[in-house]
């Protein structure tokens, strides 16, 4: 429950014992609330099932917040990553070091990826080794891109390989994935008008086209 927080924000600053407190209240106040809603009925199956509804809302409602936001800060890593690794490769190749590079990143962005990078400066100062602070990130977050990265950087910094060089090709790769991505729901995008087109457009059109043509039809009967 504390990693499933970390990754929505945090929101609130709640801890994982408030966040179940949290649930038991609404789905109290919403049973209530259901059991009130029942008696304007006046059918005890009525108030049952109003009741019953309300406690579930209640008790679900924050866990089904909590995922919205993990997918949502999900989303917003994943979006904000290839701008991130841009930032990270001029700073390296224009003589930076790799910590040096993460707090320019937290100073110029504001963003989801930028306050896991000042999760991982904040462990690194209190004395945890940075590439474990690094691979927690990677894990923690649940972003394939991100962890590949991490990764990535970890590898160069046991094999000795320039970092500089590994964060170009990373970024590059990201570059690549997000146009990727960006063709690929271009190409959907055809698919998903069909829905309202059907729905919507078509049925107008054939109430213009055809329904002189009924009216006549009607019209011609009727006077036979």
């Amino acid at each position: 429950m504390q990693n499933r927080l970390n990754l929505a924000g945090r929101p609130g600053n709640l801890s994982p014992s408030d966040f179940q407190a949290l649930r038991y209240g609404a789905a109290v106040v919403l049973f209530v609330v259901g059991l009130l809603v029942g008696l304007l009925f006046h059918s005890p199956v009525a108030i049952a099932l109003s009741a019953l509804m309300g406690g579930v809302i209640g008790f679900f409602a924050p866990g089904y917040y909590i995922s919205t936001k993990v997918s949502a800060r999900r989303k917003e890593i994943q979006l904000g990553l290839p701008d991130v690794m841009d930032l990270l490769t001029i700073a390296v190749e224009a003589g930076l070091g790799f910590d040096a590079a993460i707090q320019r990143v937290t100073d110029k962005f504001d963003n989801a990826l930028a306050d896991e990078f000042k999760t991982v400066l904040q462990e690194v100062r209190l004395g945890r080794p940075r590439l474990e602070a690094l691979d927690e990130m990677g894990r923690r977050c649940g972003v394939e891109d991100l962890h590949n990265f991490t990764q990535a950087v970890i590898q160069s910094e046991q094999m000795g390989v320039g970092l500089a060089k590994i964060l170009r090709l990373q970024s590059e790769e990201m570059r690549r994935k997000r146009r990727q991505r960006a063709e690929e729901l271009a190409a959907q995008a055809s698919l998903k008008m069909m829905l309202p087109m059907v729905g919507c457009i078509f049925p107008t059109l054939w109430l213009i086209l055809l329904g002189p043509a009924v009216l006549i039809i009607m019209k011609v009967r009727n006077g036979g």
